[in-house]
This record gives C-alpha cells, structure tokens and sequence, in this order.
C-alpha cells in the first residue's frame, strides 16, 4: 500500500521494545465489509490498519484480539448504555476502563476527523477532537518522539 497521509507513523514504527504492528490488506477489506456495507475506508484509515492494525505506538485498541473484536466491543458497550451513531464509524482508540473511546466517521472523505464518545449521560456525549486522522496520529508520534506518552 502507498501510504499517502501518514507518513511519521511509516517512519516511526518504535517506541522503546514496542513496534507497530500490521494487519492483511484481506482483514482490512474484511472489516470494510462488515462496517462500511463493502465501501473502501477513508485513505487515512486504510493506512493506519496497514501500518498498524494490530499493534501502534499511539494508540490503544484495549484488551481486544482484534481489529473486529473491537469493534463489536465498543458498538456492544453503547448499545448496553443506550447509546447509537447513526452515521458509519469506526473506533481507532479505547481508554479510560472503556468508558471512552475515539472513533473516524467513514463518510468524511479521505482524511475524516478523529471523534471522542463519553458514555456519560447528557446529549454532547460525542465531541470532535481534530479535523483530520493524519494530523491526530502525526501530533501524536511527535509527543513519542520527544519521549512523552502518546495518551
């Protein structure tokens, strides 16, 4: 894959003993099926699981095997909280004891912004956190590699 949009990941897959780690462009399309009714990811996000789906330095995917083992953790959280995204998404992050999570709206172009849901009660329980994935995860390689903590 080309990577277009997240070049400082591609070039820093270290932290200390810990290395991205990749997943198959045939998991990727697996997940695209399952939760983007068989449409490509935005490019950003494709990268992102290419480089480090299974593993990254600047990101958490919590206690979950897998890619999809996450997905269905967060999407079943909400459900037991009474909580629903209309919209197609997908979680990049989880944290907080799973009380949070970060997550890409996949109908915003190739580079979408990075979302954060509280499953605390009240109606602004999902705020933007950025304008695009690729400056997120840039912004939080730099905070690596200045030797702070990415979370």
């Amino acid at each position: 894959m080309n990577i277009e949009y997240l070049k400082k990941l591609e070039q820093n897959p270290y932290k200390h003993s810990w290395r991205n780690e990749s997943i198959s462009i045939a998991e990727i399309q697996q997940l695209e099926q399952e939760y983007n009714n068989n449409d490509i990811f935005p490019q950003s996000l494709r990268e992102l699981l290419f480089l480090a789906g299974k593993y990254c330095i600047v990101l958490d995917y919590g206690l979950e095997e897998s890619q999809q083992d996450l997905q269905e953790y967060v999407r079943g959280k909400m459900l037991s909280k009474g909580k629903t995204i209309v919209r197609p998404f997908y979680v990049i992050d989880i944290y907080n004891g799973s009380d949070q999570f970060l997550f890409v709206y996949l109908d915003e172009g190739n580079d979408p912004g990075v979302y954060e849901a509280h499953y605390y009660e009240g109606q602004d329980w999902i705020t933007k956190v950025d304008d695009k994935l690729s400056v997120y995860i840039d912004d939080l390689v730099e905070r690596v590699k200045q030797g702070r903590n990415p979370f």
